[in-house]
């Protein structure tokens, strides 16, 4: 009997080890995947990277289609910031760029483009749809939602409903003075920001007036961005080149 019974304690003190490295293991596991920096698996987006499966969705349901502007804006007038170094990143984040919107977007923006028209005024394009892993290369140097999206949840601009946008004079081309330059991340671009000329609160207030008239919804921090409410659950996310959506009729 005493070489049967410190077997048999020793069995019991590994089985206990094992019960034990295995709870172990689940609480690190589990605990690691709520690290501060980690995305939750469940907040990670859907993305469409396949010009098949959003094909196949556009062709279910129109307004999950992407068209060109050009072909509801005239004149279309654009400054593609980010198809150029001249941009917050310093980097060319797309190239070949043109104006796609889903469909919904494209008819409102040719109401704000009319409404601007009579008063011998237009919209200018700084950016549309951009491809979701150009929101990821913006966080990367912008870590701030107030300015960048936060590619957890994507961008407006991956769903082809937001648009960055500034007012022209028809005849010249010269943009009305605005508060900031584009893309300027300080609180002088920012909507409730009153310490400005009047005519600049005056340009401000034109652009938001006839952008909100047409279905459009103001970001608090950019005098600049508009966008579709309620985007995300209407239109996915989608990373597709601008030669591809170009395959689009």
């Amino acid at each position: 009997m005493t070489d049967i019974e410190p077997n048999k304690q020793g069995m019991k003190n590994n089985y206990f080890r094992y019960v034990l490295g295995c709870c172990i293991s689940v609480i690190f596991i589990q605990c690691r995947g709520q690290h501060p920096n980690a995305v939750p698996v469940n907040t990670r987006p859907v993305v469409v990277n396949s010009y098949s499966a959003y094909s196949a969705a556009a062709a279910a349901d129109s307004n999950q289609l992407m068209v060109n502007l050009v072909n509801y804006i005239s004149p279309l007038i654009t400054d593609w910031k980010y198809a150029t170094d001249s941009n917050f990143t310093h980097t060319v984040l797309y190239t070949n760029p043109a104006a796609f919107a889903r469909l919904p977007a494209a008819r409102a923006l040719q109401q704000v483009q009319a409404a601007l028209t009579k008063k011998g005024l237009s919209l200018k394009f700084y950016d549309a749809y951009r491809p979701y892993a150009v929101t990821q290369q913006m966080w990367a140097v912008v870590p701030d939602d107030r300015y960048a999206a936060n590619p957890a949840k994507g961008s407006g601009h991956n769903r082809g409903a937001a648009f960055d946008v500034s007012i022209v004079e028809l005849s010249t081309g010269r943009e009305l003075p605005m508060p900031t330059p584009f893309d300027d991340f300080t609180e002088k671009a920012h909507h409730d920001y009153m310490q400005l000329p009047a005519n600049v609160l005056a340009n401000r207030q034109l652009l938001k007036t006839v952008m909100e008239k047409y279905g459009f919804t103001a970001l608090s921090t950019e005098w600049w961005h508009y966008s579709l409410p309620n985007a995300a659950a209407r239109f996915p996310l989608l990373n597709l080149s601008f030669d591809d959506l170009r395959k689009t009729k």
